[in-house]
């Protein structure tokens, strides 16, 4: 089972970025996959998951209405656009195959987004 992110950098406030996880390994269009991101000094936070068919999707509040997850299930990828960044949203963002109860058993490298003018 392999997930690598990519898509990362330096943006301004204001900006975007759209961030692609590959996966291999695995039947990638069984499993729910989550994206998650650490901030510098801080804790892991759950950004957000979509479901195996890309049917259903699910937001932390902190991204709502300015992230959009998806996949293409005949790529293997998935993907999270993120519009209107913030400096708060300045983080390694990662990739995780969920494995239900909010448990994930395979993370990717991560890949890093900086926010700043």
């Amino acid at each position: 089972v392999q997930l690598v992110e990519s898509g990362g950098g330096l943006v301004q406030p204001g900006g975007s970025l759209r961030l692609s996880c590959a996966a291999s390994g695995f039947a990638f269009g069984a499993y729910w996959i989550n994206w998650l991101r650490q901030a510098p000094g801080k804790g892991l936070e759950w950004v957000s998951a979509i479901s195996s068919d890309g049917g259903g999707t699910y937001y932390a509040d902190s991204v709502k209405g300015r992230f959009t997850i998806s996949r293409d299930n005949a790529r293997n990828t998935l993907y999270l656009q993120m519009n209107s960044l913030k400096p708060e949203d300045t983080a390694l963002y990662y990739c995780a195959r969920d494995r239900g109860l909010q448990a994930y058993d395979y993370w990717g490298q991560g890949t890093q987004v900086t926010v700043s003018s």
